[in-house]
């Protein structure tokens, strides 16, 4: 038995050694990541703290596991604990009752909720590892709880080895869900390897498991009147015919999720449906479109025309797809549709049409493009590529519907890239000058490449990707350092209303001259707000200037002299850009105030001086823009909605009557100062307003919050697409048909 146990432990070891560390590694960069995005100092020391804790005892938790783990190995002979064979029965006390910590239930919770998930997906091998440990142990089988290597074990092992971290409660859960992922996910075929183990040491070799399903007994039919019946098949019918009215894309119950991804990066994969329930229903919608069009258009010559096959279709387009890219631009898709149906007839001799099919993906085609070219900007340096790309993209459709159906399909993602770069919400500059040539390559490599092999769109966006991912750290790193600087000047904000604090309780009651008083709170207010900035309110230097405060204050109000004084403070106003002349004048005034009406003319030159002087992080700007009126509910509700968003929100701002739209990402925002601070797709720094105004804006439609489900281009061009679809249908734009991908 102990062989069997060694190897086991071993094999265990072995197998999750690669998970552990990746859990380590990936806990780490969470830490990292959550302490940057901290919206406050306090949460973000918080993080800091715990990832300093976590580096100085991340050898420890491996170790003290696996001790874990064997400990439950070498007590497989052990009897029960007495609660736990009581609890098994289903017997419960209500004798020994006590409160129970809220961190210690959070902690229980989550590490069952792990153990009860990895018991639901490895049932047969845990039944089967639970008759073998009870083989060893001489008992009968174990349950999945109690088995030394079962889930629940596993999950006790890493919270006593957790505790060796000293790291907060908040980060010990994040380290569980961790583990589920990066650990727990391979759980399954480590048991598969440890009951193959098991076989070869020759215990129970023959074990299996054949579940017994016990037969439904047959239920006699009740006898219905034959109108109650067919109005039963009638309604099935129509059910079935009748496209769902719920909208299919996920967080539609609730509030949508904002678009976070920069310009080019893919979204994440999405559940596509039934391809083929959504291709018909878009037939079923597009021939609702063509009846209503051939009533507007009466008299057309619909005689016997061949159909033209989709490999002959394709094939006529390749020669149209090897043209050059300046009249490959100019071409629609209508407009090819009717030239290579006229190269047909001129070689066939005879009239041709396309296949219902192949016209239908024309038409998809062609309305995703009109919706497409829409948000674009004529003049934008990669606006052309989107037109070259039409060819490429009408074969790809024509061999694989899917294109319609699937956000992730690589032509269309390829498309979403290309049109982004052109699309109207970017300014001029606004796009990197570095990606307009590996924009122009990726598409020329599709048009020159692509010949019924969609792996070619694969490898273009592969590529194109690289370079984008290279722009989007750029862009993040331009970023940081805007947003870095923004949380300075917040840092030196707080720090003067702290200082303008201070300032307010050592004067308190004391009766100083109106013109002193000015200089405390303009000149010495910058010097106790710079020192606290720099050095904090425990150090000494902020101690040494709250002394030199008191004694200003107290020679203010006595009116007495003071030498050393003045020396103290001309040297601190120094430190603030005060020199010379200035300096010494305005410390002499602090150490031995003059009565207000000694010496008026250098007292008024003064006083201009400094109204004329900008001080240690002001802002004139927002000392002269007016006080904003109350806030509406409305305005309320958006603005508390605001204060909770997370950083990295994309919001969408109109510019004119036009309707001509920026977007801007909302990089960060400060719950002190309600300034928000926004950047543009390259990370550079585009404006800085406050939450308020954006809250306002927001209510008023002068701003647009951008989803997840509208944040890419092409999606949401198809989106329009489909609602023109069902404007013809006479559906309306209420919701979205069944199976139909956004």
């Amino acid at each position: 038995m102990r062989k069997v146990l060694d190897r086991s432990l071993h094999l265990v070891s072995e197998e999750l050694d690669h998970g552990l560390t990746r859990m380590l590694d990936e806990f780490e960069r969470e830490l990292f990541r959550l302490a940057d995005l901290a919206r406050n100092p306090g949460a973000e020391s918080g993080y800091m703290q715990a990832l300093r804790s976590f580096r100085l005892n991340r050898s420890d938790l491996v170790p003290r596991f696996m001790l874990g783990i064997e400990r439950a190995l070498a007590a497989i002979r052990r009897s029960a604990p007495a609660n736990a064979e009581t609890s098994a029965r289903g017997e419960v006390s209500f004798r020994n009752l006590s409160l129970v910590e809220t961190a210690v239930m959070d902690e229980g919770t989550v590490l069952r909720e792990v153990g009860s998930r990895q018991e639901g997906r490895a049932t047969l091998a845990l039944h089967l590892l639970g008759q073998r440990f009870g083989v060893l142990a001489g008992k009968p089988a174990f349950d999945a709880i109690r088995l030394p290597l079962g889930p629940h074990v596993f999950c006790d092992a890493l919270r006593e080895a957790a505790v060796a971290l000293e790291i907060t409660h908040d980060a010990r859960l994040l380290l569980y869900r961790i583990f589920d992922r990066q650990v727990m996910g391979g759980y399954p075929q480590l048991l598969d390897r440890i009951n193959e183990l098991m076989v070869a040491e020759e215990i129970l070799p023959a074990l299996t498991f054949i579940p017994l399903r016990a037969r439904p007994a047959p239920v006699p039919p009740r006898e219905a009147s034959p109108v109650a019946a067919g109005e039963r098949t009638a309604a099935a019918k129509r059910a079935s015919e009748q496209p769902s009215a719920q909208p299919t894309q996920p967080h539609a119950q609730g509030t949508p999720r904002p678009h976070t991804a920069w310009f080019g990066e893919p979204q994440p994969p999405d559940d596509d449906g039934d391809e083929a329930a959504a291709f018909a229903t878009l037939q079923e919608l597009l021939s609702g479109r063509r009846a209503l069009l051939d009533k507007l258009r009466p008299g057309r010559d619909d005689g016997p025309r061949r159909e033209l096959g989709t490999s002959d279709l394709v094939g006529k387009l390749r020669a149209l797809q090897q043209q050059p890219a300046a009249t490959a631009s100019q071409a629609n898709l209508l407009e090819i549709k009717r030239a290579v149906l006229a190269q047909t007839r001129h070689t066939s001799g005879e009239a041709a049409a396309l296949s219902p099919e192949d016209n239908d993906t024309f038409e998809l085609l062609d309305l995703l493009y009109q919706q497409l070219e829409s948000e674009l900007r004529r003049d934008a340096p990669t606006a052309g590529l989107v037109r070259q790309l039409q060819v490429p993209l009408l074969r790809m459709a024509l061999l694989d519907r899917a294109f319609f159906l699937r956000s992730q399909h690589p032509a269309r993602q390829l498309l979403n890239t290309v049109a982004e770069s052109a699309a109207r919400w970017m300014d001029r500059d606004e796009l990197d000058p570095q990606l307009i040539e590996p924009l122009q390559q990726a598409v020329s490599q599709v048009v020159t490449g692509f010949d019924q092999d969609p792996e070619v769109f694969a490898q273009a966006q592969a590529q194109l990707q690289e370079r984008i991912q290279v722009h989007v750290r750029r862009a993040e790193m331009t970023e940081r350092r805007h947003v870095e600087a923004a949380r300075g000047k917040e840092k030196l904000e707080v720090a003067r209303q702290r200082a303008g604090e201070v300032l307010a309780s050592e004067i308190g009651e004391h009766r100083l001259p109106r013109f002193a008083r000015s200089l405390l709170n303009q000149a010495w207010s910058d010097v106790l707000t710079l020192t606290l900035l720099r050095q904090g309110e425990e150090s000494e230097a902020w101690q040494t200037q709250l002394d030199v405060t008191r004694r200003v204050v107290a020679a203010c109000g006595d009116g007495g002299t003071d030498a050393a004084l003045a020396g103290q403070v001309e040297e601190a106003l120094g430190q603030v850009g005060y020199h010379g002349e200035e300096a010494k004048v305005i410390a002499q005034r602090l150490a031995g105030c003059s009565d207000d009406e000694d010496d008026p003319a250098s007292r008024t030159e003064l006083a201009m001086k400094l109204k004329a002087r900008v001080r240690l992080g002001e802002d004139k700007a927002a000392q002269v823009r007016p006080k904003p009126p109350p806030r509406t509910p409305a305005e309320q509700a958006q603005y508390e909605q605001l204060r909770v968003m997370p950083f990295g929100v994309w919001i969408d701002f109109v510019q004119n009557q036009q309707g001509d739209i920026s977007r801007r990402r909302l990089s960060w925002f400060s719950p002190i100062t309600d300034n928000a601070l926004f950047v543009n797709q390259r990370g550079q720094r585009a404006a800085e307003i406050s939450l308020d105004s954006l809250a306002r804006m927001l209510v008023n439609g002068q701003a647009r919050m951008v989803t997840a489900d509208r944040g890419r281009l092409v999606d949401r061009a198809w989106q329009a697409a489909v609602n023109t679809l069902r404007s013809f249908a006479g559906r309306g734009e209420g919701a979205q048909p069944a199976g139909v991908p956004a």
